[in-house]
């Protein structure tokens, strides 16, 4: 069994235990914690996952962050301008790609009912320019069901690093990883 087999066993142990019902917005969010390194093998076995999350009954919506940067960068009128001055578009970053992000998410999650999952799928291309934490803390409010972070990094307690980096946070989510936590929300 491949390490990505593992992991969407755990997913499918995990999603198909009665989900609680009244948890506040960070107990909504789950975090699948795989190596950077398999992100293509998680990219070709994603059916798994929503097989997994259908099969427990539930809607699954998938939401690709992959080239969430570029559309937004090539949409803006100053663009050329920013590859001449990296520097100066940061404090865009903080703003409007953050806006722009958590709306794609926010689209999807005013569509689930209770019983869906949102899948967020891309996480990692969003390193050097948002903080995922940041994302989060921006659409939890609007979690209905469960919003599922396919995640890139390490996860030790409640600290997740994205792409095993040291911009980590201690989150509230709850964390799967292809080893067993026993952790079920």
């Amino acid at each position: 069994m491949s390490r990505i087999d593992e992991l969407a066993a755990q997913y499918a142990d995990h999603i198909t235990v009665p989900w609680q019902q009244g948890l506040p917005a960070a107990n909504r969010v789950v975090m699948l914690v795989y190596e950077k390194e398999l992100e293509r093998h998680l990219r070709a076995k994603l059916l798994e996952f929503e097989q997994a999350t259908k099969t427990a009954g539930h809607g699954w919506q998938l939401v690709d962050l992959t080239t969430a940067f570029a559309e937004w960068m090539g949409a803006m009128k100053y663009r050329d301008e920013y590859f001449e001055r990296p520097d100066d578009i940061r404090l865009k970053l903080d703003s409007s790609f953050l806006r722009h992000v958590a709306d794609l998410i926010k689209a999807q999650l005013s569509q689930a009912s209770e019983n869906d999952v949102v899948a967020l799928l891309g996480a990692g291309s969003l390193f050097g320019f948002l903080r995922l934490s940041d994302v989060i803390k921006e659409v939890e409010r609007e979690i209905q069901g469960r919003l599922v972070v396919f995640f890139p990094g390490q996860k030790d307690g409640n600290n997740y690093r994205l792409l095993d980096a040291r911009d980590g946070w201690n989150y509230m989510a709850v964390g799967i990883s292809r080893h067993h936590t026993g952790a079920v929300a």
